[in-house]
């Protein structure tokens, strides 16, 4: 099997406090997050992973300082040759409506999301504002419970914290084996010293933190090569990976 090239295609951006990223710390500094939603070039299936905004005004300036490019869903699609229609299957992250907006637009795909996440979309916490099942209406909708391959050089793992049912993703990459974080995080979650910092926005503050320690730990064991934080800017400016 031919290893894949991770295309991060920027569904947006939304401007936010860094503390949604990073719990406790970082309150009060203004920045922007990318929402993604990831190409998976390679293997006989077209593989998305999330879908990113509907909808979304990030003004021209906005974009150049940050050194990226929004496009709407279909716009980005058509860079690549593709359309909706095109895309076999969808593995969802979470489902947060940032990461799964443009996901019924993909009628012909099977659509992973976790058990658990699919039970808390139809109920969730009224602390939670970010579920909305119509955007999934009508989807094939497969549900996983815990790791699970998708397809060879595919995986999911049960990542809980931020959400009940995130996943992160694990392709392997020219680069090694990648993680894309099932995890609203972005590069401040990482530090280069001392240990990883907890998503600032989740259900089960003590869960996310063993999930974000769990993954930094595969990366220092080598199990993995990189770790993508979905919110991170870096690979929007690097355009593709692997």
């Amino acid at each position: 099997m031919s290893p894949y090239v991770i295309h991060p295609l920027v569904i947006g951006a939304n401007a936010t406090d860094q503390g949604v990223m990073t719990y406790l710390r970082g309150y009060g500094k203004s920045i922007w997050i990318p929402i993604y939603s990831f190409y998976l070039e390679g293997g006989d299936q077209k593989i998305l992973i999330d879908t990113g905004l509907e909808d979304f005004i990030v003004p021209d300036e906005v974009q150049e300082e940050l050194g990226i490019t929004c496009q709407y869903f279909e716009d980005a699609l058509e860079k690549l040759d593709l359309t909706p229609a095109d895309i076999d299957v969808v593995i969802q992250t979470h489902l947060h409506n940032d990461h799964c907006e443009n996901t019924a637009a993909c009628a012909n795909a099977r659509v992973y999301a976790q058990q658990a996440e699919i039970e808390f979309m139809h109920d969730p916490h009224p602390l939670d504002h970010r579920y909305d099942p119509d955007y999934l209406d009508g989807v094939d909708l497969v549900p996983l419970d815990g790791d699970a391959e998708i397809a060879p050089g595919v995986r999911v793992i049960f990542t809980p914290g931020h959400t009940p049912g995130g996943q992160s993703v694990v392709v392997d990459t020219a680069q090694g084996r990648v993680l894309i974080t099932g995890f609203c995080a972005n590069e401040q979650n990482f530090p280069s010293a001392g240990p990883a910092v907890c998503p600032g926005v989740h259900t089960d503050a003590l869960q996310a933190w063993e999930t974000v320690q769990r993954v930094t730990a595969m990366r220092d064991s080598g199990e993995i090569a990189r770790i993508i934080p979905c919110h991170d800017l870096a690979p929007g400016r690097e355009g593709r990976i692997g």
